[in-house]
């Protein structure tokens, strides 16, 4: 119900791989061997960028995840929920 209720608010890009259900990599690794394969056919230059956002999560205040929920329009409940997650959260590595 709430990936339902969120994905209203806030979709997901059809080229997102990550957090879906789908084998995004072998996916991926797919899509760019073809595009290795017909750029060598037809003989043309093929540009490819590698994007990895580290630690992308962790650095985002989660104030301003919560006020982009309330921006996009995610469900009051939706973002209570979020929030009360982040509550008083730590990790422990032992």
């Amino acid at each position: 119900i709430a990936m339902a209720r969120l994905g209203r608010a806030c979709p997901i890009n059809p080229r997102q791989r990550g957090f879906i259900c789908a084998s995004g990599c072998s996916e991926n690794l797919k899509l760019l061997q073809l595009l290795v394969k017909c750029a060598k056919q037809e003989r043309c230059e093929l540009g490819v960028v590698f994007v990895d956002i580290a630690k992308a999560f962790d650095t985002v205040c989660h104030q301003h995840i919560l006020a982009g929920l309330t921006q996009r329009g995610a469900d009051s409940h939706i973002v209570h929920l979020i929030s009360e997650m982040y509550r008083d959260i730590t990790t422990y590595i032992l």
